[in-house]
């Protein structure tokens, strides 16, 4: 995986699932009046959401736009058209992948009884489905600015201020918001994934969330050959999961 750090520029954020909509002029009112876009930009905007996620996912968020557009077969002005930056663009990718990955581990922890189960589970489909590869650089470097600091499960309630799960942004950014809401509510399901397998004695005690996280971002390795990537992260992730595993003394 590479994850490369891009300025997170808040004030320009695309939500995921946001109908981009073109301008059409200004109303008495005051304020721009908008029309949704035509059949053919929208369909524009799938090839590049969808280009920009194979982009990423295969060279990291430092690929230039023009590799995106190339791609999407389309100019690179048609990406700069929906997307005014670089920024926005990874903003509203890295955001999707993040509530998708929280949506995978609600889900495992909502249909899995056996903690252990729930864990792998998720880690299996997350892993499956590509989604580390374009996990924000917030949330992999959860707990790195203080190597006392592990990141474990978030225990606001009986532990003291300043102690427990927190995001690390990276310097000079401001990653704030809705990013740290979205990035936050992952944290916390899966340190719910982590505690549960922690407490049945069936995940180490020294596993992380940000262990976890980390596995997710390095299982999935960028292949040329689709066969060869899926039997990769298979293998790799059956590695990882042993030595998650709790041992017997």
């Amino acid at each position: 995986m590479h994850v490369q750090d891009s300025h997170w520029s808040s004030a320009s954020a695309v939500a995921p699932g946001t109908a981009l909509s073109a301008p059409s002029g200004h109303g008495r009112a005051g304020g721009p009046r908008t029309t949704p876009l035509r059949v053919d930009a929208q369909r524009n905007l799938e090839h590049v959401l969808r280009a920009a996620r194979e982009v990423f996912g295969e060279l990291g968020y430092g690929a230039p736009m023009e590799d995106v557009a190339r791609r999407a077969r389309v100019g690179v002005g048609t990406v700069y058209r929906r997307f005014p930056s670089k920024d926005v663009l990874v903003r509203r990718i890295a955001e999707e992948e993040t509530s998708r990955l929280t949506d995978q581990a609600r889900t495992a922890l909502g249909q899995e009884d056996e903690p252990w189960s729930a864990l792998s589970r998720f880690l299996r489909t997350s892993v499956a489905s590509g989604a580390g590869r374009l996990l924000p650089p917030q949330v992999l470097r959860v707990g790195v600015a203080d190597e006392h600091d592990h990141a474990r499960v978030p225990q606001q309630r009986t532990q003291p201020a300043g102690t427990g799960l927190r995001l690390v942004p990276e310097k000079g950014s401001a990653v704030a918001g809705k990013d740290d809401a979205g990035a936050g509510q992952l944290l916390d399901v899966v340190g719910r994934l982590v505690e549960r397998a922690r407490e049945a004695g069936t995940l180490r005690p020294d596993v992380s969330v940000s262990d976890v996280l980390l596995v997710i971002a390095t299982a999935a390795p960028s292949l040329p050959d689709p066969a060869q990537q899926a039997a990769a992260s298979a293998r790799l992730l059956d590695i990882l999961l042993e030595g998650l595993r709790s041992r017997p003394a």
